[in-house]
């Protein structure tokens, strides 16, 4: 007897833009690949919308009229989860450092190609709907020490305070508890965590500060995700509980 699969609702993009032609090109991308696109063009109209309904994920302008796209994240993340896409100008780190410091889960500069946009886009949605899918839910919780990371319910804890982890967050949380002690190059983590070959590896760099900012007891001195020398960083299960344990420490291609 064939299976009856229940159809999946094509996933509901909010595009925030203030420039009507990319606003246009962004849509028509995202609607080719299946999803249902909603234009908002400054940052007030946006909180409006994703206050009526709330989207799948947004692709959020940093220049916005009124209010910028940094203000627009940080109310949006404070509303509740919802993956956020940043669109910024070439050439402007340190806006998009910020961005993902108040909760984005990744950027694309302008100019940038339409057809990448699509398949970040993709790649967020596919883990966001994975949480739903059969197989996960016999996934066990991942505990390491006070930590404790459920897979099924998308719920993190330490010492049974629950965790505000974004998206990307709590899948690099449950990456590490998942392969501790094991040393990991940026560049895989971005294949593994985010699902990309390619992209900016200060993604990752600034995700992994974020979570030290919320799991370990002094971020200034990680014990639990160490920075491992020349090569990228290391999840120590029992780092929380080492009366010694050792600074992160910047150097090569891993910057702490």
């Amino acid at each position: 007897m064939s299976e009856t699969r229940t159809p999946v609702s094509p996933a509901r993009i909010l595009v925030v833009d203030d420039d009507p032609t990319v606003a246009e090109v962004v849509t028509g991308y995202l609607e080719r690949a299946g999803c249902a696109v909603e234009h908002a063009p400054d940052g007030p109209a946006a909180l409006r919308r994703a206050a009526e309904r709330r989207p799948d994920l947004v692709v959020l302008d940093l220049m916005l009229p009124g209010l910028d796209g940094l203000e627009v994240c940080r109310r949006l993340r404070a509303a509740g989860p919802v993956p956020v896409i940043m669109l910024t100008a070439r050439g402007d780190e340190e806006d998009r450092i910020t961005g993902l410091e108040v909760g984005a889960d990744d950027y694309v500069t302008k100019p940038f190609s339409p057809r990448e946009l699509v398949l970040r886009v993709e790649s967020v949605l596919r883990r966001t709907r994975r949480a739903g899918a059969g197989p996960v839910a016999t996934r066990p919780v991942l505990r390491a020490g006070t930590l404790a990371v459920d897979p099924v319910t998308r719920r993190a804890f330490r010492a049974d305070c629950e965790l505000a982890l974004t998206l990307r967050e709590f899948d690099l949380l449950a990456h590490f508890l998942e392969h501790p002690r094991t040393a990991h190059t940026r560049e895989e983590l971005m294949r593994r965590v985010w699902g990309w070959d390619f992209g900016d590896l200060s993604t990752v760099t600034v995700h992994v500060r974020r979570l030290r900012a919320k799991i370990e007891e002094d971020p200034a001195r990680p014990r639990l995700i160490e920075t491992v020398w020349g090569v990228g960083y290391r999840f120590e299960p029992g780092g929380g509980e080492n009366a010694g344990g050792k600074e992160g420490t910047t150097a090569g291609g891993a910057e702490g």
